[in-house]
């Protein structure tokens, strides 16, 4: 079998798999969230943090929920990392210096799970389990709160009221993600993935040293992070390591973890506001571009250029053998596509147009599916935008599911979708005007931008994944990235809940003949061209010094 056919096989058993569990968690999330019931642990939980799960909150109410509940678990992670020399399990690690364990709190509590050290030789135990892995469950549920809480602003009229945000927290961690995380654990534990507590050992001796691993909980936080869209690996080669990504049927299953509730948030939605066919219009736009990026990659990747390219079956550099080119190249554009940012693969070593594919998928706003939550309320945004523009050509005020969609309305998306351009561009324009910042970069000339480009790209969608050949453990970009991951986070959420109670508080408008039915093959059609057309008129000129210069000059 050639690795072509190999790469398209795995692709379509990937797709195969999506299909099958795409209605039974669609379905089963959208009872979860719209129950009126609580489970005993649940309740001993509520009581634990005094909360009311019965009170319904107003988007300013729930927004405070949001930022209170980050900021602690920001200082929790923090403090865990700046006292881990005294801690047991610390695996003899000291403790963490000041700008990388800000760094590290930002990007796990932001979704982000950026890594600027080595984690298996900076992090002990409790900080990998009792820090890492917990907000890997909690910021992933609070993305999911915030979409269902804008669903909730789509089905709903003339209330301000959303929910309430400590029992769709609850219900994401408790009923969702951790039952999940438990049987994919055992998935991966079954597959080769380790899962221990073992201290260093010493593996062999080579010349001039010897190699040391150590063990960890990892295919517990395997599971969580390819799950929740997170991305932070307990090694530093991630899930290229193979006591993370053991072989071929783990790897691809880890892709089917990233994607899983991205895509089946669709069905949630189309439950939830009450028409199955408008989830059904968000998939396919969702999947066109995910096709399309993955078959791009491919493309891009199995593209010879010479006699050791046909021998290899494509570019090899910086890719597992284990894996190969097909299958590195789904992992790429589906890590990049979310916000996971988990690599099987070094992506700094693809060629110049697949960096800048993978770079492409993070700047569309990672919508094609996106992270957990995060993907759903990104692309029912640029659905609100889509709609506008639909408006301005006809003439009519815009109307989606329903709800009219003003000058209030428009302005919080149009926030929403300017926030992370100019949290990119402008860090990044910093970053090549200052002299210090530059000396991180390992390359010069395009490749050299590309990979600070991709650095605050990656941060700033919270994505998490590098470019590997950039050196960011230092005081800029720890606390550069830091600031970038926690903004690019929690400001679009801002608007995202600011739009949501707009919407719960009108009263629905009646479909008239000249309403655009957004269910329909028009809107999706219509809806891909605009995410295109903002992220290609936003990010080409620097795409355009970067990959693009780097891949047309090869």
């Amino acid at each position: 079998m050639g690795p072509v056919l190999a790469g398209v096989l795995q692709l379509l058993a990937l797709i195969a798999a999506l299909a099958l569990a795409y209605r039974p968690l669609g379905d089963y999330m959208a009872k979860v969230y719209s129950s009126d019931k609580h489970l005993r642990v649940e309740k001993w939980i509520y009581k634990g943090i005094g909360a009311n799960p019965n009170t319904e909150m107003r988007w300013p109410a729930y927004l405070r929920g949001v930022l209170a509940f980050s900021a602690v678990s920001v200082l929790f992670l923090y403090l865990l990392q700046r006292f881990q020399g005294s801690l047991p399990g610390s695996l003899g690690f000291s403790s963490i210096d000041p700008d990388q364990a800000f760094n590290t709190a930002a990007s796990f509590v932001s979704n982000t799970n950026w890594q600027s050290y080595y984690g298996e030789q900076a992090m002990g135990h409790v900080v990998q389990t009792g820090g890492l892995a917990v907000q890997n469950f909690l910021s992933a549920s609070v993305g999911i709160a915030v979409a269902v809480a804008l669903v909730r602003g789509f089905a709903r009229s003339r209330t301000g009221e959303l929910g309430n945000f400590w029992s769709d927290l609850v219900r994401g961690t408790v009923r969702i993600l951790l039952p999940i995380s438990v049987i994919a654990a055992i998935v991966l534990v079954a597959c080769g993935a380790i899962q221990n507590f073992s201290g260093i050992h010493e593996v062999g001796q080579f010349t001039g040293g010897s190699q040391q691993w150590n063990g960890g909980a990892v295919a517990s936080q395997e599971a969580i992070k390819e799950l929740g869209t997170n991305g932070g690996g307990y090694f530093n080669a991630n899930s290229a390591h193979p006591f993370e990504n053991p072989n071929a049927f783990s790897n691809l299953f880890e892709i089917f973890l990233i994607l899983l509730i991205p895509f089946a948030l669709t069905r949630t939605f189309g439950r939830m506001v009450g028409s199955l066919k408008q989830g059904y219009a968000i998939l396919a736009t969702m999947v066109t571009i995910w096709i399309g990026f993955t078959a791009l990659m491919m493309w891009t990747e199995f593209a010879h250029h010479g006699p050791a390219f046909d021998i290899a079956g494509g570019a090899m550099e910086g890719k597992e053998t284990r894996f190969g080119v097909g299958a590195s190249s789904i992992f790429a554009v589906a890590t990049t596509l979310t916000s996971t940012g988990a690599v099987d693969s070094f992506h700094s070593s693809f060629t110049g147009l697949g960096g800048g594919i993978t770079m492409l998928g993070m700047q569309l706003g990672e919508i094609a599916p996106g992270g957990t939550g995060s993907g759903l309320y990104g692309m029912l945004m640029m659905a609100i935008i889509a709609v506008f523009i639909a408006g301005l050509m006809v003439g009519r005020t815009p109307e989606y599911l329903g709800k009219k969609i003003g000058t209030r309305e428009i302005k919080f998306a149009a926030c929403y979708i300017l926030i992370t351009p100019a949290l990119v561009l402008v860090f990044t324009a910093a970053a090549m005007a200052l002299p210090t910042p530059g000396n991180s970069m390992t390359n010069s000339g395009a490749h050299g931008f590309s990979e600070i480009l991709y650095a605050y790209t990656s941060a700033s969608n919270n994505n998490g994944s590098a470019f590997a050949g950039l050196n960011a453990d230092t005081q800029w970009f720890n606390s550069t990235l830091g600031l970038a991951m926690l903004l690019g986070r929690f400001l679009p959420m801002v608007f995202v809940l600011a739009l949501a109670g707009s919407l719960a508080e009108q009263k629905p408008v009646p479909a008239t003949a000249g309403t655009l039915r957004t269910e329909k093959p028009l809107f999706t059609g219509l809806l891909v061209g605009a995410i295109l057309i903002i992220t290609g008129l936003t990010y080409f000129p620097a795409l355009a010094l970067g990959p693009l210069a780097e891949g047309l000059a090869s």
